[in-house]
């Protein structure tokens, strides 16, 4: 795939050849703010325990990198796992073939800590997958019937 770097941004790798994903690196030092946690109660008409209402902190971070993502294919942002169990750091996104511009990585921080990424840290992994020809929707009165159903969360068990 062909890449351009921006100034300053540093080119995706893989860490092994066997790895999903190439990591992505931070451009500069930013910081990534902690989630402020705060109660919000709803008068729903019925006795309801109250439900915590959480604001995570993000930055978006622009790291100067353009790939040129082939015909038949999407790129999905994944957070690096590192950044998710250590800091609770997350990150996702998807990258159409048609997009050239810079990747932009929204990094969230759902921790109660400011969190600073370094210049020429990974934060995040650049997945490349192929996709389905499926390029309309019909609009139907009802769906076939399947073992499963609408049976959801949960519907399979522990």
């Amino acid at each position: 795939m062909n890449v351009v770097l921006d100034e300053g941004a540093i080119m995706p790798v893989k860490a092994h050849k066997t790895d999903a994903g190439f990591d992505i690196f931070a451009r500069y030092t930013f910081i990534v703010p902690e989630c402020s946690h705060h109660l919000l109660v709803r008068d729903l008409g019925f006795a309801y325990p109250p439900k915590a209402e959480t604001s995570v902190g993000y930055a978006v971070h622009d790291t100067g990198v353009h790939i040129e993502i082939p015909k038949g294919y999407v790129g999905f942002l994944k957070s690096k796992s590192g950044l998710n169990v250590n800091h609770s750091i997350t990150s996702e996104g998807v990258i159409d073939s048609g997009y050239t511009g810079s990747i932009v990585v929204k990094l969230y921080n759902h921790s109660s800590v400011p969190y600073t990424i370094e210049k020429g840290d990974k934060i995040s992994q650049l997945v490349i997958l192929p996709i389905s020809d499926v390029n309309e929707l019909t609009l139907v009165d009802t769906l076939n019937e399947t073992d499963r159903g609408d049976n959801g969360f949960g519907s399979t068990g522990k």
